[in-house]
């Protein structure tokens, strides 16, 4: 599993764990059934406290995401199909486009920045 952590990023470094993981089951690099490094593990690899990754795999699988079994691990759930918080997610693409807006770019360039991000996490990057 390939995680980074950005110190200079001002998202929660668990944050940027959960957001890295998420994406990783998005693009089907984590699949169903696939388990995650240890706490331990990922910690060290990140050079973080095993508090944040602890943290981070809460909320994962506070999310449905993730089964969490002491002493076995984390384990990939299957993407989530009974989602039902579709406004909440609208809320949040919401915010990211009226940054886009903010910052100048014109509605063909979102679009394509759209296109570009989905085809990354979807997992079709060329």
């Amino acid at each position: 599993m390939y995680l980074t952590v950005d110190f200079e990023d001002k998202r929660p470094l668990y944050q940027q764990v959960v957001d890295g993981i998420k994406e990783l089951i998005a693009r089907g690099t984590l699949r169903e059934g696939a388990t995650l490094p240890s706490v331990r593990q990922v910690a060290g690899d990140l050079g973080v406290n095993l508090n944040t990754i602890a943290t981070a795999y809460r909320q994962l699988q506070e999310e449905g995401l993730v089964a969490v079994r002491h002493g076995f691990g984390a384990v990939v759930k299957a993407r989530r199909s009974d989602f039902a918080g579709q406004d909440e997610l609208r809320k949040g693409l919401r915010a990211a486009l009226t940054q886009l807006v903010l910052a100048g770019l014109a509605e063909k360039e979102i679009v394509t920045m759209v296109r570009e991000e989905l085809a990354v996490v979807g997992g079709k990057a060329k």
